[in-house]
């Protein structure tokens, strides 16, 4: 049962995965139809990160009350009816009413698989879970793709996903009583065994607000280099459209297969290690970006570097966390560490694009640097602070 639990829980990371770049894929052809600006994409974003912020912040509530299967299958179902309700829209104002139960399916999700598996599963296991997480996103653009060059529309590519959505929601519904009793073998410090502390109970605690600044400025640096990379290389270096797209994907793929790679060797390393190696190796990459030395391969080389050193940064601190503030924490704790996230990855990236149409598009890599930085100095008063939360018991 143990080792069945685990691979459903792989699937469930797929499934997050899988809705998170269907909007992007379907957009141009969306928009269209639907007969509204381009920009409004960016509204049904932000009422989808909107959600997953809101749910995140209930679930440590949720987790308690319901368990991490109950919560998990529930927010899978939610967002399978909300992928329903999208390929049956057809206008914009739907596409929004839609969102709402999506995000909220999702920041529920994340939460409570994020610290089950922080705590009954290794450190491997995180790396590769948040891997499996990338498979997902990376697999919907080609439904659809599919579905469009098909001439079936983009409904039918949220169809196609919002069907996969609802097989591995009953598959979570019938492994329900799997999660129990992996709970009841594991430490009772777990999802029920005090009463929640709620947000201002758990930002009090030594180390925790350094931990959601650090969140957040990963996932701002994050968002914002795939985001505006093919920008940036087309608009200053001058790099031609096509190489400059092939190397912002890679900027993704080396995320993908460095948590692949991360996970070998987590165990071993250690959390902390890992979180440290990355952030120096995702620094590293955007001096490459930044460096003006008129050497095209740099900048684009910095790119899949820069991926790499941020592979195995949240995925670390995440299972970190019950080691870092206690288990009976932990599902509080990276509620608000994943709403720190979201809001990092949601507000970050328009703000550099107000940057760039005042001052310019060179500022790219500076404005990662100085994520990078915040990076470093939180996450390394978070290991003091929390040195001492251990040294006091």
């Amino acid at each position: 049962m143990f080792s069945f639990l685990i691979v459903i829980i792989y699937l469930a990371f797929i499934s997050l995965g899988l809705p998170d770049s269907l909007l992007g894929a379907a957009w141009p052809v969306m928009q269209p139809q639907l007969d509204v600006p381009m920009s409004y994409a960016g509204i049904v974003t932000i009422i989808i990160s909107g959600g997953t912020i809101i749910s995140s912040l209930a679930s440590d509530r949720l987790t308690r009350r319901l368990g991490a299967g109950l919560v998990t299958s529930i927010s899978v179902l939610m967002t399978a009816i909300a992928l329903f309700g999208f390929s049956l829209s057809n206008s914009f104002i739907l596409l929004c009413i839609w969102a709402i139960p999506y995000g909220l399916g999702a920041g529920a999700v994340d939460a409570a698989l994020n610290n089950y598996v922080a705590l009954h599963y290794k450190s491997r296991h995180m790396s590769w879970l948040h891997c499996f997480w990338g498979v997902g996103a990376a697999i919907s653009p080609y439904i659809m793709s599919g579905c469009l060059t098909g001439g079936l529309g983009w409904q039918s590519g949220y169809r196609t996903v919002g069907i996969i959505q609802i097989v591995l929601t009953a598959v979570l519904f019938i492994s329900l009583p799997m999660w129990k009793k992996h709970t009841d073998i594991g430490d009772d410090a777990g999802e029920n065994a005090s009463k929640p502390i709620g947000i201002v109970g758990a930002i009090k605690i030594k180390g925790v607000i350094t931990a959601l600044i650090t969140f957040f400025a990963y996932c701002a640096f994050e968002q914002t280099a795939g985001l505006w990379a093919s920008s940036y290389l087309v608009q200053y270096r001058g790099i031609d459209v096509t190489s400059a797209a092939q190397f912002a994907s890679l900027f993704y793929l080396g995320i993908t297969f460095g948590r692949f790679l991360c996970g070998f060797v987590a165990d071993i390393i250690g959390d902390k290690s890992l979180v440290r190696v990355g952030i120096g190796v995702a620094t590293l990459g955007a001096i490459m970006i930044a460096l003006p030395l008129g050497v095209d391969m740099l900048p684009l080389i910095g790119l899949v570097v820069a991926g790499f050193g941020c592979a195995p940064v949240f995925p670390a601190i995440i299972h970190s966390t019950p080691t870092n503030f206690g288990k009976e924490y932990s599902q509080a704790i990276i509620g608000i560490q994943m709403a720190s996230a979201y809001m990092g990855m949601t507000f970050m990236p328009p703000v550099f694009g107000f940057i760039a149409s005042h001052i310019g598009i060179w500022f790219y890599p500076l404005y990662l640097l100085i994520f990078s930085a915040l990076m470093i100095a939180a996450s390394e008063l978070m290991n003091r602070l929390t040195a001492n939360n251990a040294a006091n018991g």
